[in-house]
């Protein structure tokens, strides 16, 4: 019986030591993950920011773009009124003058005709 108590003895004094050693592990591996989480945290707060900051940069470049394009279409419609109020004055020079070609063309021929008219006569 001495050997059994010996045994007993023995493997409840192990098994304290490997209890707390396996305590003592998992209570450091559990410290070293909430490190590593904390450090993840860390770094996702300041990926975070930093898409923050850019997502802010983005938003202001957008708005000075699109302030831009608007005054670009402003001035573009200033200048198709001005452009169509050219190009109508243009056709209508240009119609008044064929017109007026056109009219003395047909007095011309009407003259011509009666000139000949009258010699041949």
């Amino acid at each position: 019986m001495h050997l059994c108590s010996y045994r007993s003895t023995r493997t409840s004094l192990f098994d304290g030591i490997e209890e707390g050693g396996i305590r003592a592990t998992s209570y450091s591996s559990h410290e070293i993950d909430e490190q590593e989480n904390d450090l993840a945290i860390d770094g996702l707060q300041d990926r975070v920011s930093i898409l923050k900051r850019l997502s802010g940069d983005i938003h202001e470049e957008v708005e000075t773009d699109n302030r831009m394009l608007d005054r670009m279409g402003n001035d573009m419609d200033t200048s198709r009124g001005f452009l169509s109020g050219t190009v109508d004055k243009f056709k209508m020079v240009f119609e008044t003058k064929s017109s007026r070609r056109m009219g003395i063309l047909v007095a011309s021929f009407v003259a011509l005709f009666l000139l000949v008219y009258y010699l041949t006569r």
